[in-house]
């Protein structure tokens, strides 16, 4: 198993590329099962969670071909079953339910696995397949769904802590073949679900209204294959950001959508960084001494749940109390134990961090606990004074593709070794 060493201290100065987003490309990848054509995938990331998604589809028969960062699938024939072994593995491979129950009218998955951030039901995914006309049954961890035909109805999609993204793709996904049309309220507006809805009609589904509360899905009775290429990551673009920001001189993030980032380029901005945006490329630029903020998680356009961890560190170095409340995943904070053990000053108050920034943080070993506190710990890490050495970082290859190359090619100081 790997560990990531960061030597903190060293400035960085330079363009980073961007890569594909894990958040689009996923969904994205499960849709090819609703046509038998081949469709082809371009920009796609290559990160642990594809892998495995690539796996269950092959595990399910669809023909794949993956070479730089084009994914090619074919899905002339597909099995309705999910192996555990696979699915456990990763949280997104519920996904696959809407295109399975769209195509094959039934499907059975292994409840999945993931990130330990706190509570991530798909109830709600199962509540729409039930109003799409889909028996359900959970039993012996496995999700069954069957439907002799779906019918198309009004789905409320929102839950307890807002929208859900990824039961918003699994029930557009399912809704594309079903017969009449199919009203989403409540759906996610994250621009992942904006770029689904993109692929799913390029591949001939009838769909209005996505990146908004309300989509509308006039279902068809087939669809073909198509081309697609995948929306810059969003909350990668961010992550680089944040490490400008700690410890840039000015650096520069290529092929990314600046308007998919104003949720996080404005409290950087609030803060005193000076971030310039030109065609596809933003740059940040310090810009004398960071402000304290306070910040609220919120689904999109809001500031994103994946991109608490790494503002919490950010803000625990300079002067003021900055606090950080998560709306989201109000359980998702085990990453403020391992800066505490850097030197940071936090307390948790509920749902809520209450930062009081230190003038330095200090290098000690820590262990990640999820796909973002691992980012978050590596961009501590850069400010920190000595080394840190991060254990469990196949957290980190889940969803960011080779950020330690990444950040050693604008002047970092990692070292990736077997631990």
């Amino acid at each position: 198993m790997d560990k990531i060493l960061v030597h903190g201290g060293a400035p960085l100065k330079g363009s980073v590329r961007i890569s594909g987003s894990k958040n689009s490309a996923l969904p994205i990848l499960a849709a090819t099962l609703l046509t038998r054509e081949p469709c082809v995938i371009q920009r796609v990331p290559d990160l642990s969670d594809i892998h495995y998604m690539l796996t269950i589809l092959s595990e399910l028969g669809a023909e794949v071909e993956r070479a730089s960062g084009t994914v090619q699938i074919k899905a002339e024939k597909v099995l309705t079953d999910a192996p555990y072994d696979i699915v456990r593995k990763m949280r997104a491979s519920v996904c696959i339910l809407g295109p399975l129950l769209g195509r094959e009218k039934e499907a059975t998955v292994s409840l999945p696995g993931g990130c330990v951030i706190g509570d991530r039901p798909i109830d709600l995914h199962l509540r729409g397949f039930e109003a799409l006309g889909a028996a359900v049954r959970v039993q012996a961890g496995n999700v069954k769904v069957l439907a002799p035909e779906l019918r198309g109805t009004t789905i409320n999609m929102r839950g307890k802590f807002g929208s859900t993204v990824l039961g918003t793709d699994n029930i557009m996904m399912a809704a594309v073949l079903a017969e009449g049309t199919t009203v989403i309220d409540g759906a996610a507006e994250e621009p992942e679900v904006v770029d689904l809805a993109n692929f799913l009609i390029k591949m001939g589904a009838k769909i209005e209204g996505a990146g908004t509360r309300r989509i509308i899905i006039e279902g068809v009775k087939e669809l073909h294959g198509a081309e697609h290429t995948v929306i810059p990551d969003r909350i990668e673009a961010g992550t680089f950001l944040v490490a400008g920001a700690i410890a840039g001189e000015e650096v520069t993030l290529q092929k990314v959508n600046a308007a998919h980032l104003t949720s996080i380029t404005e409290p950087l901005q609030k803060a005193g960084y000076h971030i310039t945006t030109a065609a596809d490329r933003l740059t940040i630029r310090p810009n004398g001494s960071r402000k304290p903020l306070e910040l609220e998680t919120e689904p999109f356009p809001g500031f994103p749940t994946d991109m608490q961890a790494q503002m919490c560190a950010l803000l625990a170095t300079g002067e003021g109390i900055s606090v950080i409340t998560e709306h989201v995943f109000p359980q998702r904070f085990m990453h403020l134990a391992e800066l505490k053990r850097m030197g940071a000053d936090i307390e948790l108050e509920g749902a809520t961090a209450i930062i009081k920034g230190v003038p330095q943080l200090s290098g000690a070993p820590v262990m990640a606990s999820d796909l973002r506190a691992s980012a978050a710990l590596v961009l501590a890490g850069l400010q920190a004074d000595g080394t840190t050495e991060i254990n469990r970082v196949y957290h980190i290859d889940r969803g960011y593709e080779s950020i330690d190359d990444k950040l050693n090619q604008i002047g970092a100081n990692i070292e990736r070794v077997k631990a």
